[in-house]
């Protein structure tokens, strides 16, 4: 939702009522506390070069910091929303099955969380696509006891072909690698999708891979 603020200009050094905009939106959350809640501004100034800054003040009683969000003021009428700073990012969380048969996913993952958080959506997607790799490949060699060299070679497409005898697994996870080989290459075939669509399929293999894991220990617990 569009909002006034008023705003300073280099020299001012304090707000002059005639210096007023508007602003497509405030950040959703505190980057330093991740609550989302309606930040307070403190001071805001233009930046001639098209990138102006908005000092606010998180209103969380446990929290109450200040950071800077930073707008795209060139040539507009209205200061478009681009990101804040300092970043505090709270990584996601994976289920212990899914940690213990691949400790690395959860790494990789958790910093290509971190890149697209902090506006590097070109390497961002590429960082997904090598966690799925990491889950793939150890769910494969840690889990179904495939031969580890053999595993290590092959190609991840190639894996989940000949490897993977889940079908909900191989269905989702090879969709995944489509999109993900998308975020390496030059050219895009899936251009309707993107590092969203392929968060998704990752968390919905993730799904499948750790129902697999409980279901075949439930089943060995109980005979």
């Amino acid at each position: 939702m569009s909002r006034s603020i008023k705003y300073a200009r280099p020299g001012d050094g304090k707000y002059s009522a005639e210096y007023f905009t508007n602003v497509n939106r405030y950040p959703d959350k505190c980057p330093i506390c991740n609550v989302v809640l309606e930040p307070r501004i403190i001071y805001a100034s233009y930046s001639i070069n098209g990138n102006s800054e908005i000092v606010f003040f998180c209103t969380k009683r446990e929290c109450q910091s200040l950071f800077i969000s930073y707008y795209f003021s060139g040539d507009i009428t209205e200061w478009q929303y681009l990101r804040s700073a300092p970043h505090n990012l709270v990584t996601p969380e994976f289920s212990e099955e899914i940690n213990e048969i691949s400790p690395l996913f959860k790494v990789i993952y958790g910093q290509a969380y971190i890149a697209e958080n902090s506006a590097l959506n070109h390497i961002a997607g590429m960082g997904y696509r090598k966690a799925l790799e990491f889950l793939i490949k150890d769910y494969l060699i840690n889990f179904l006891e495939k031969e580890r060299v053999s595993i290590e070679k092959k190609l991840l497409g190639k894996c989940i072909k000949d490897d993977v005898d889940n079908s909900n697994i191989k269905q989702v996870a090879e969709r995944a690698v489509w999109i993900g080989n998308d975020e390496t290459h030059y050219v895009r075939k899936w251009e309707t999708k993107d590092v969203s669509d392929l968060k998704k399929l990752i968390d919905v293999t993730v799904h499948w891979i750790s129902s697999e894991i409980i279901t075949k220990r439930v089943i060995e617990e109980m005979q």
